[in-house]
């Protein structure tokens, strides 16, 4: 179960943090928030999304003995 919340967590960070990367290159601010606020913050969740991933990855491997490949 932790695990699944972990790579839960994972996607939704790369995913937001990849939408707001978009927002603050291609839309016009139209409020206070600066467009590079939205890119920082979009670069820091999808950072923290890979790091999520890779822990993620390294311990289904551990857990399931090695290559990934060896089940297909």
């Amino acid at each position: 179960m932790k695990a699944n919340i972990q790579l839960i967590t994972a996607a939704v960070l790369s995913i937001g943090g990849l939408v707001l990367l978009f927002c603050g290159a291609f839309i016009a601010p139209q409020g206070e928030i600066h467009e590079s606020l939205l890119v920082g913050f979009g670069e820091v969740a999808t950072f923290a999304g890979a790091l999520f991933g890779i822990d993620y990855t390294y311990k289904w491997k551990s857990k399931h003995g090695g290559n990934s490949d060896a089940a297909n």
